[in-house]
């Protein structure tokens, strides 16, 4: 078996979406890289599952959310060099690739909009890839937490809504919800090391 077949199928992360895990196969993908989009995409399903559980009203594109987390890296194939070095050009290179592949843009834009969760257009969706993308090494951003627990809450997202504004009506306060969304992103990054040496455990190359 291959590194990168071991890459994808060693447990115990969740295994990626069929279709993500066939493109990097088709893309001879870097064993690491494969592992570390199993790391984001485990994280990024805990979120959901919560979300299903907690926040059922929120309307959010989960399997846009699995397969942005599961391929959001995918540019690296093309840059290599970015999987130990930091660097962006995977980014509209990923993008580009998702597209030219024929993934739909409700499925491509995450290898773009990953690292651009600060964007007037970042969707929650956008929110909630970038944020397994931190939190599952235990990175947490107060900044991009506090507008998801704005959007669950029924809050206006940003600066110009203020802390006056209020909830929809039937929405959790977003006191409540903080506390339940920290207490989940602790949880996920306590697991950090686990994944971490997971990934770690395969070859760049």
């Amino acid at each position: 078996m291959t590194a990168l077949q071991r890459a994808l199928t060693d447990p115990p992360l969740r295994p990626l979406p069929p279709e993500a895990a066939g493109l990097l196969r088709d893309l001879d993908a870097p064993p690491r890289l494969a592992a570390h989009l199993r790391a984001v995409h485990d994280a990024a399903c805990e979120i959901l599952t919560w979300l299903t559980a907690r926040h059922p009203e929120a309307a959010v594109d989960g399997d846009a959310v699995r397969y942005g987390a599961a391929t959001h890296d995918i540019g690296k194939c093309l840059h290599p060099g970015e999987l130990t070095r930091p660097g962006s050009a995977h980014e509209r290179a990923g993008h580009r690739l998702l597209l030219a592949r024929g993934v739909p843009e409700r499925l491509a834009r995450f290898a773009r909009t990953h690292a651009a969760w600060t964007e007037p257009d970042a969707t929650f969706e956008d929110h909630l890839v970038s944020l397994a993308d931190k939190v599952w090494k235990a990175k947490r951003e107060p900044g991009l937490e506090r507008l998801v627990v704005d959007r669950l809450a029924g809050r206006e997202a940003g600066p110009e809504a203020g802390p006056e504004a209020g909830p929809e009506a039937g929405a959790a306060p977003a006191w409540q919800v903080f506390m339940e969304l920290d207490d989940l992103l602790t949880g996920i990054a306590g697991r950090a090391d686990a994944r971490l040496a997971f990934q770690n455990g395969y070859p760049v190359r």
